[in-house]
């Protein structure tokens, strides 16, 4: 198959297909009499674990790693049940911070309850005063001292 059909196959963009064959993780294929690239079953499914990875946001030096490992099938797994451990480590800090994104978005949301000019937006006036190093309804009432106004 022509990369157009390894990316409609895959859902993988035909740059991204280049880019991972730039990077050594997708073997370059075969080349056709005419120049072209000839994909193969071990591309389109090296490729669709690639992108099985991505999708849980596994960082491109990690899969590496695991495509090390999954051409070694008698190797430890244990340094691939770390590399696992490590990203839900990373996943459950990025919930715990969008988490806290949502409570702050919604006691700012909590400012304005009614239709009425922008000069009398409270989640305007919450937002400029954190711009002046004010506190906002959003952080809380203590600002770090880095963002503090100084005294006049």
């Amino acid at each position: 198959m022509r990369i157009g059909e390894l990316s409609a196959a895959t859902g993988v963009e035909v740059e991204t297909i280049r880019y991972y064959e730039r990077e050594g993780l997708l073997a370059p294929p075969a080349r056709q009499t005419n120049g072209y690239r000839a994909y193969g079953k071990s591309q389109l499914e090296r490729l669709s674990f690639i992108r099985h990875c991505r999708a849980l946001e596994i960082p491109l030096a990690d899969i590496r790693r695991l495509l090390e490992f999954a051409a070694q099938p008698t190797a430890e797994c244990g340094d691939i049940d770390r590399l696992i451990d490590e990203q839900l480590l990373k996943v459950r800090a990025r919930l715990k911070s969008m988490r806290a994104l949502e409570r702050q978005l919604a006691e700012l949301r909590k400012r304005c309850d009614a239709h009425h000019a922008a000069g009398e937006c409270g989640i305007l006036h919450e937002l400029v005063a954190a711009a002046h190093g004010e506190a906002c309804a959003c952080h809380g009432d203590v600002l770090p001292v880095s963002r503090r106004k100084p005294n006049s």
